[in-house]
């Protein structure tokens, strides 16, 4: 049974005064139906470029390469634009960082949700309406019918992000990509986020990846990891061979700079135990 989305050889550049600055470099991925992976790594290790390259969001100034990438089956290198405008919000859709940077503050969230109903549903206004009033129920936004006719500054950053798991899921994609899904939320709304997208992801029978930085997050979330650094897959694991046994020096820097392996006065950071890890495999050799 094939994949619901297989990648071989993922590389993306970007052109710059100095060269080509590789921000992702030879990455395979694959994820099944109904499985949630993580990407994990430090800011900076190419998460977001690889789901923007899936997605086909990145500037001109990109450049895209990979032997193969499928999605459900399809070729998705032989789509041209057209083909892919009709997969990508309907079939992959993408949570992304900063939700009120996201939503366009011009338009009220009702507008922006129906617009996705409109463009992939083909859904007539009375239809529209009724479904903007169902899913916004379904990510526990109160008051559905009067928040729809709110703009994303009259909101808080907990509700812009239920108006964009909204909007990602309004046409039951296959596919959810959750960039950094709760980034700069409180803690309270941080689980509340997480539960409401795994329990979708459980009810509709999704493909999740979850991109972040937060090992608490992939402990509690996902099924299976790969690990980032330097545009580079480091390591892939199931998530409890991950904690158990990561095989992987970056991996083990991770781990050690989680608050529960503290040791000493301070926290040790990924660069302390590369540099560790450094010394050590120098002085066996």
């Amino acid at each position: 049974m094939p994949k619901l989305l297989e990648i071989k050889n993922l590389s993306v550049g970007f052109e710059t005064s100095s060269g080509q600055f590789m921000a992702v470099q030879g990455i395979d991925l694959s994820v099944d139906a109904r499985e949630v992976l993580a990407i994990v790594g430090e800011s900076g290790s190419g998460k977001s470029v690889a789901m923007l390259a899936v997605m086909g969001l990145l500037p001109k100034t990109a450049t895209v390469t990979a032997d193969s990438m499928s999605f459900d089956g399809h070729d998705m290198l032989a789509m041209n634009g057209r083909q892919r405008r009709e997969i990508i919000g309907r079939d992959v859709a993408m949570i992304f960082q900063e939700p009120i940077a996201s939503l366009n503050p011009c338009f009220t969230v009702g507008f922006q949700l129906e617009e996705v109903l409109r463009v992939h549903m083909k859904m007539d206004k009375k239809a529209r309406r009724a479904r903007a009033i169902e899913l916004f129920k379904l990510v526990g936004i109160p008051s559905p019918e009067e928040r729809l006719n709110s703009f994303p500054h009259q909101m808080s950053g907990g509700q812009c992000q239920r108006v964009m798991i909204a909007i990602a899921i309004a046409c039951n994609p296959k596919l959810l990509i959750a960039d950094e899904p709760t980034t700069a939320l409180d803690v309270t709304i941080q689980k509340q986020i997480l539960d409401l997208l795994v329990g979708l992801q459980a009810k509709h029978g999704m493909g999740l990846i979850m991109i972040t930085h937060d090992m608490g997050v992939v402990a509690e979330t996902a099924d299976r990891v790969i690990v980032q650094y330097k545009g580079r897959k480091m390591e892939e694991a199931d998530v409890l061979s991950l904690f158990e046994s990561p095989k992987h020096p970056y991996t083990r820097a991770l781990l050690s700079a989680l608050p529960e392996n503290a040791t000493g006065d301070r926290l040790s950071t990924v660069a302390d135990f590369m540099k560790h890890e450094a010394e050590s495999a120098g002085a066996a050799s």
